[in-house]
């Protein structure tokens, strides 16, 4: 009887089929779909794609909430935190548990918590006064939890389903899915705002966690390692301290952080955008929605067309080159004259978004032992969640001082010294190759 964690590519009624050597030779530019064609990954991609749309529909529909009943865009950043906190805890927690007990149950629970939650939002929003600001803090606050934990959780298990060669590709077709979902949420969203069902947009969010649940109770048991023990709290805490120590060890797993931290703190863009649409841009019809979309718009193109990068074997070297096209595309957007050519830099800084993270979560998945995945995701979560509102806190300070020129260009020359100086510094990191990694995970035995 062959292990549930056994890598699968693809299979086809329970049994494992060799892929053809003429399909393997036709690759091109188009998303690899190949591990589409695995049934446990289709229930976890299924799962992904159920809940991005209503994710997204929830993003915009909580601070909208807040606003209207408070009236004040300072309590809409204070609902920030809120949901940050949690984030930020419940994703280092969560990465822990995840290497603690089964992942596929651990992925129900959440899945289901998230569900029950997301439906509690939908009827808070029909109460008197249209919501109660204590209730939707609360409410908020355990949706990001729950995803704090959902999530590091899905990523762990993607080399157990789809084997080493596989996990290129399926970090791409969920990217890619999560940035069409990044797009066509908020607009859906904008809608049901506009005509006054915020409650429909609460029910998306909670009947996509409820699809998710029933995909996933499809999957195999998924423990990690092979093995699941008792959970316990203070085990998981203990654990998180042990990811720290394993991650201060591995030169290559911690360079994955430390660059996005780089990227994301001096060059995320977002916060200087409201000052573009009220003055260089004020002119451009919708240039506030332009430049919100600019680099989604990059990454879904980038995600469509990633048959490439699926392929990538010097990794390392590749994400170093996609952040420094970032870099540089956030320079041609502070220096852009015109609405057209600042959302085409930052679509450009997009697509170097999109290979990066394609990339360096594929090297965490490959590079760390599968009992230390989880957590690994888990800080993977907190420096994705962390490194952009660090960036807004950056460029709001320097824009409101020196200009929003000065605060683009100068993030972006950084940038690109910055990928240097890891280049010459962090050779390890440089000359990482997913093939050597992936000659190192084997699967465990029939």
């Amino acid at each position: 009887m062959s292990d549930p964690l056994d890598p699968v590519d693809p299979v086809e009624g329970g049994r494992s089929v060799e892929e053809p050597v003429a399909v393997r030779g036709r690759r091109g530019w188009a998303i690899d779909t190949t591990p589409l064609r695995n049934p446990a990954y289709r229930r976890l991609f299924g799962g992904v794609a159920a809940t991005m749309l209503g994710q997204q529909m929830t993003l915009v529909a909580v601070p909208f909430q807040v606003y209207a009943l408070t009236g004040s865009s300072l309590m809409v950043g204070v609902t920030s935190v809120v949901a940050l906190v949690p984030l930020i805890v419940f994703g280092l927690l969560g990465g822990a548990i995840a290497d603690a007990m089964d992942r596929r149950r651990l992925m129900l629970i959440t899945s289901g918590g998230a569900a029950v939650t997301s439906s509690l939002l939908a009827v808070q929003a029909l109460l008197p006064g249209d919501g109660h600001l204590a209730v939707l803090w609360v409410l908020t606050a355990c949706v990001s939890g729950f995803a704090a934990v959902n999530q590091p959780t899905r990523s762990a298990v993607i080399p157990a389903l789809v084997g080493p060669e596989g996990v290129p590709a399926a970090n791409a077709l969920a990217m890619t899915v999560r940035q069409a979902g990044v797009i066509v949420g908020p607009l859906l969203a904008g809608v049901l705002i506009g005509v006054g069902d915020i409650f429909l947009a609460y029910t998306v969010d909670a009947a996509g966690f409820l699809l998710a649940a029933l995909l996933l109770r499809g999957l195999p048991p998924l423990p990690p390692g092979g093995h699941a023990g008792p959970l316990r709290l203070r085990s998981a805490v203990r654990g998180v301290g042990e990811g720290f120590r394993f991650l201060r060890t591995q030169p290559v797993l911690l360079m994955t952080f430390v660059v996005d931290i780089i990227a994301m703190l001096f060059a995320w863009p977002q916060a200087v955008f409201p000052e573009l649409s009220g003055t260089r841009f004020a002119d451009s019809p919708n240039s506030l929605g332009w430049l919100f979309a600019g680099v989604s718009i990059g990454s879904l193109a980038m995600g469509l067309t990633s048959g490439w990068v699926t392929r990538v074997d010097r990794q390392g070297a590749v994400v170093l080159g996609a952040i420094s096209v970032w870099g540089v595309a956030i320079i041609g957007f502070g220096l852009a004259p015109t609405l057209w050519f600042a959302v085409l830099c930052l679509a450009v800084a997009g697509a170097g978004d999109m290979v990066s993270a394609v990339l360096r979560t594929s090297m965490l998945q490959l590079a760390a032992p599968d009992g230390m995945r989880g957590r690994m995701q888990g800080v993977f979560i907190v420096v994705v969640a962390g490194g952009p509102r660090l960036g807004d806190l950056r460029a709001g300070a320097i824009a409101t001082t020196a200009g929003v020129t000065v605060a683009m260009v100068s993030g972006g020359v950084l940038i690109v010294v910055a990928m240097a100086l890891v280049a010459l510094l962090v050779p390890s990191f440089w000359l990482f190759r997913a093939s050597r990694s992936a000659a190192e995970v084997s699967p465990r035995p029939s």
